[in-house]
């Protein structure tokens, strides 16, 4: 199974782990991505996401397929928020379902350093006398 959404709505992490996985699977691993209170440069308000969303879901959907190519897991499900979120709130929920965790985990990390690279999603880190955009591409 695949799921891939961009939503303004909070983010329900329990119910999309309780939805991934089959009884097969030895492992269902998760990452969930919140905004830190303080930034680099002083305390963050809240962010503010904004998405490209056809190129996004596009390279969202792509990151997952080479996953499920690249590694012998189930599920494969990628939700980025987009809009406001404050800190704490989830603001990405990747999660996979494998056999066995070492492939869970491999591709988990290459879906979220992939998903911060390459998908078109930009972020405002708003503070209490102002706001800027930021970049977290590597």
């Amino acid at each position: 199974m695949k799921t891939i959404r961009l939503q303004n709505d909070p983010i329900e992490c329990a119910a999309a782990l309780a939805a991934t996985g089959t009884v097969e699977d030895g492992a269902v691993l998760s990452f969930t991505g919140t905004p830190r209170r303080d930034s680099a440069k002083r305390p963050v308000e809240h962010l503010f996401y904004e998405a490209y969303e056809g190129m996004a879901l596009k390279e969202m959907d792509k990151i997952a397929d080479e996953a499920l190519a690249a590694w012998p897991i189930t599920d494969c499900l990628i939700i980025h928020r987009t809009g406001r979120v404050d800190p704490g709130q989830a603001s990405i929920l990747i999660v996979v379902s494998a056999r066995h965790r070492d492939e869970g985990f491999a591709a988990l990390r290459f879906i979220i350093d992939t998903v911060k690279k390459t998908v078109p999603i930009w972020k405002k880190e708003v503070y209490i006398d102002g706001s800027e955009w930021v970049s977290d591409r590597v």
